[in-house]
This record gives C-alpha cells, sequence and structure tokens, in this order.
C-alpha cells in the first residue's frame, strides 16, 4: 500500500471518538497560546474596501439560475464578493467579551482558512497588470502581496480572476488536538461553498482547478516563503472565477512564472507558543500530492419558493447550541427544500457523501432512520454493507430512502458525543462517505477533498435552513465507529465524515448582537 495511504488510514483511526474515550487533545483550554482568528501582513500595502451592505442582492431562491445578470469585475463586486463569502457578519458580546460570527461556518469559529485574490488589472486597485491580494476580513481590506505584468488573463473570458484558499491548521490543533485536521478541512469546504453563493450573487460561475499540485498553489500565494511566516500556512483550493465555465484542468504555469521571489508583508504571529501534535505535519504531508482528475457529472440546481434577498441568508446564519424541541418542527416541503439543495452535486464532480438522516420532526414522515443517495453507483454496496433487514423504502423525495422506522432521539443524541443539539431539532444526519475506494483510486490527496465536499454540503445545509427561519449547526464531534455499528457498516470502505442538525434555534437575549463594521457604517 501505498505510505502515504497508510498514514492516512492510521490517522483517521487514531482520531476517531468512542465510548471508551476521544482523540487525543490537550484536555484543557490553553488560552495564553489561543490563536489570533485574523490574518494580516505587516508592511503590505491596504486597501481599504467599500461596504456592500447597501446594495441589493438578486432574491437567495433564484441563485444558481440565468434569472442572475453577470457582474462587471470591478471593487465593488470584488468587494461584495468577500464580504458575503469570508466577510464578517456580525460582532457578539456577552460579558465584556466580543467575538466576530463570519458568513463561512467554522468549527469553534476559529477559521483556519484564509482567502487570497490574483486579479488582473483593475482600475480602481493601485497594481500593476496582475496582483496578488489578502483578504483581511477584520478591515474588510486588501493586502497587496505581489504585482507583476502578466499574460495569463488574456486567455481567459474577460472579466475572470482567481482565489486562493489555504488553511492555518493550529487555529484547529490549539483546540481539538489530533482531530483538528478534520475540522480545517470541513471549514475549507465551508469557504468554498461560501464563495459560490456569493459569486451566484453577481452571476459568476466558480470552478475549481484540479489538476494543480498543492506546491502550485503554495507558490502562488507566497507560502513557500518560510521567512515571512511563524506559523505554518498550508494552500488548499484554487479557483478561476468568471462569467463562463472555464476548463477545470487549466494550468497556472504563465503565472508562476512570473512571479516575484519575494512577496510584500510579513504574516503577523498568531500566538507566542504552539504545541506541536506529530501526527499533524505527518497527515498534512501525506495529503499533498497531485489529484487524479476525477468523473464529472450535472451541477445541481435546486427548486425554491421564492424567498428573501441572498445577502440576508448569508449575513443571518448561524451556528446554534440549543435547539428548541417544541417549535422545530419541518413542514414536507420544507424538509425537501433543505435536502433538495444537496441532492446531487454541488460542483459538477460526482459525489462521494451520502447522507444518513434520522428524523425526529417532520410533517409527513415516520420518525426514523433515512439515507439520501448522492450518488446511485454507491447504492447497491450500501445495500449489501448496511443491515440486512432495513427496508430501502422509496420516499417521495427522489433518492430518499427509508431505512428502518423508530424513535432515534436517544441515538443520535449518544453518537453526537451526548449534544442534545442532535435530538431537539427536526432531523439530524451523518455524512456517510466512499471512503476506501475513493482513497485508493484518486490517491491521498482525495482524503482532504472528502472533507471539503462535506462542509460544503454543511455549509449549504445551513443556508438553506436560515432562507427557510430555521437553523443548522454542524457537528464534528461524534462516536465514529457508533455510527457505522447503528448503519450495520462493519469496515472502513465507508466512514461517516460529519454530522449536522437543523431545527429552530434557541436565541439567548443575554447575548448581544452587533452589526458587522458598524464603525464604517457610519
Amino acid at each position: 500500500m501505498n505510505k502515504n495511504l497508510q498514514t492516512i488510514f492510521h490517522y483517521h483511526e487514531t482520531t476517531k471518538h468512542s465510548q471508551q474515550k476521544y482523540a487525543r487533545s490537550l484536555g484543557y483550554m490553553d488560552w495564553a497560546s489561543q490563536p489570533n482568528p485574523f490574518r494580516d501582513y505587516k508592511s503590505a500595502e491596504k486597501i481599504v474596501l467599500p461596504l456592500a451592505l447597501n446594495y441589493p442582492t438578486p432574491p437567495y431562491s433564484l441563485l444558481g439560475t440565468s434569472s442572475v445578470p453577470v457582474a462587471p469585475l470591478c471593487l465593488e463586486s470584488l468587494s461584495q464578493l468577500l464580504q458575503f463569502s469570508m466577510g464578517i457578519a456580525a460582532w457578539k458580546e456577552s460579558g465584556g467579551n466580543s467575538w466576530a460570527v463570519r458568513c463561512n461556518a467554522s468549527s469553534g469559529n476559529l477559521h483556519p482558512t484564509e482567502s487570497y485574490i490574483i486579479v488582473p488589472k483593475i482600475s480602481e486597485l493601485p497594481h500593476a497588470d496582475t496582483a496578488i491580494y489578502h483578504y483581511a476580513s477584520k478591515e474588510h481590506a486588501l493586502e497587496l502581496l505581489a504585482s507583476f505584468q502578466s499574460s495569463f488573463f488574456d486567455t481567459l473570458p474577460k472579466g475572470s480572476f482567481l482565489v486562493g484558499l489555504s488553511s492555518i491548521a493550529w487555529r484547529e490543533v490549539w483546540k481539538y488536538g489530533e482531530r483538528a485536521f478534520r475540522y480545517v478541512n470541513l471549514d475549507a469546504g465551508h469557504a468554498w461553498q461560501s464563495f459560490v453563493i456569493s459569486a451566484q450573487m453577481l452571476g459568476w460561475k466558480v470552478t475549481r482547478l484540479e489538476s494543480l499540485h498543492d506546491d502550485a498553489v503554495d507558490t502562488l500565494l507566497g507560502l513557500t516563503q518560510s521567512e515571512r511566516f511563524f506559523e505554518e500556512e498550508n494552500g488548499d483550493m484554487l479557483f478561476v472565477l468568471s462569467p463562463e465555465t472555464v476548463d477545470k484542468n487549466l494550468q497556472i504555469d504563465a503565472l508562476l512564472r512570473k512571479l516575484p521571489k519575494h512577496f510584500e508583508g510579513v504574516a503577523n504571529q498568531l500566538s507566542p507558543t504552539m504545541h506541536k501534535w506529530d501526527i499533524i505535519p505527518q497527515i498534512i504531508a501525506a495529503t499533498h500530492d497531485q489529484e487524479i482528475p476525477k468523473a464529472q457529472t450535472a451541477a445541481l440546481h435546486p427548486k425554491r419558493a421564492p424567498s428573501r434577498e441572498s445577502k440576508e441568508v448569508v449575513l443571518n446564519r448561524r451556528s446554534v447550541h440549543v435547539m428548541q424541541s417544541d417549535i422545530s418542527k419541518l413542514t414536507q416541503e420544507q424538509f425537501h427544500t433543505v435536502l433538495g439543495s444537496v441532492n446531487g452535486s454541488l460542483d459538477g464532480a460526482k459525489p462521494a457523501t451520502h447522507l444518513c438522516i434520522f428524523i425526529h420532526r417532520v410533517d409527513g414522515y415516520k420518525n426514523g432512520l433515512y439515507i439520501l443517495i448522492r450518488n446511485e453507483t454507491d447504492k447497491t454496496d450500501l445495500q449489501t454493507l448496511m443491515h440486512n433487514d432495513f427496508l430501502w423504502e422509496q420516499m417521495p423525495l427522489e433518492n430518499l430512502y427509508l431505512l428502518k422506522e423508530d424513535d432515534y432521539t436517544f441515538a443520535s443524541k449518544a453518537i453526537s458525543c451526548s449534544q442534545e443539539i442532535a435530538s431537539d431539532g427536526a432531523f439530524s444526519l451523518g455524512m456517510l462517505c466512499n471512503f476506501t475506494n475513493e482513497l485508493n483510486i484518486y490517491g491521498p490527496y482525495r482524503y482532504k477533498e472528502l472533507y471539503w465536499e462535506c462542509g460544503a454540503v454543511g455549509q449549504q445545509l445551513y443556508l438553506e435552513a436560515t432562507s427557510l427561519g430555521f437553523s443548522g449547526t454542524g457537528i464534528g464531534c461524534f462516536l465514529d465507529d457508533t455510527m457505522h455499528s447503528l448503519l450495520g457498516l462493519k469496515n472502513n470502505r465507508f466512514q461517516i465524515l460529519y454530522h449536522f442538525t437543523v431545527g429552530r434555534g434557541f436565541v439567548d437575549s443575554r447575548i448581544l448582537t452587533k452589526p458587522a463594521y458598524e464603525e464604517r457604517a457610519k
């Protein structure tokens, strides 16, 4: 077996939670080393972006359709894209403390994901032919890291540019220890889908470049210049945002050849000290590999009822800590809308993730265990590997099957580390991934991608629930093999990578909510 695959299988087994023990972490909160959730580059030129709060956005129900006009690439459209994807949605205050809530969901609100843009000449920005900027979400500003001449964008549709995502694993490792690499990549998936939704508000298409080695992304974003960083930062994804869909195998050699050897700005140190976990650099290295292109399919275009403005949905997305069981019931139509938004491919690649759903409070549905098959090619294998007494009864929603009628409120709570949010909402679910086959076929890099897919599905569920006046919450703490046992799975052919719950959240009146960028809006 490939050595890197061995490392991945070892890491995944080692970081499972069980009733006997949780994955290794410090076991306490080392507040003295808590990492700064905001990255900035000292001495880099900073361009404060105009706020997009007063600009109208399309109804959420129209996103992804041809009804949304294509916006030109300019300072205002860039500002809107970044504010409604990676920007701050609100500030919270309680007990003398304040913290930011962002548009992209994050485990523990720790935000390991950073974003960069690579753009052609834009008249309102002070750069030459091509430039690389870091997005500083706290100030809603761009930091100029490199400016250089390049003909790269001449080959793309007018109005095209690149977005790069990277991760600082330490931000999650600080709290979650060895299991943190899972959450880092879930958060990268949240950020990915956040950009997709924000781009759809502008009529833009997002194409992830799939034939790039991580080294190319690291180099393009300046992350290989180790003298500029205290904590390690690793490149994840590179997208083309454009009025048109572009080739996912587009190469960036023309950009790399013209890059300055040294970028401007030194990254701020996020913590005075860091606790070392040997398994984290090992898994980062093992998944740093060339990707093998995957089979493509049609991207999903969910059907929705007319709804409020898309920016209102994005800015009001929240993770909740308490679900109100007495008012969490969904109608059948609402349930179908939420699941329909992820019932198939979000990005055109064949889905590897299926949803095992505990229904607690949904009109027209019996309480029980269900499965949403997002890729029919896995259905036969799942029927063979799961409990042989499961019903597999087709439901009104395409690809949704009843496996077993029962009350799963206790089981769902117990599996989600005794968290009542898993049992007190309308439904909760585990994201079940085609695991060993995907890794063996596509290589070690696929491990990160499976989590990215789960994170993207989670972000979409967040937004869909919010659009209906409900709440969603991702659950990273769950008992891995207890869930597998409940499904009848006895090996790692399929693995649960993420849990999620939807219901009506409790609003704590003791916590004050303040608008984002309030001091600039005055």
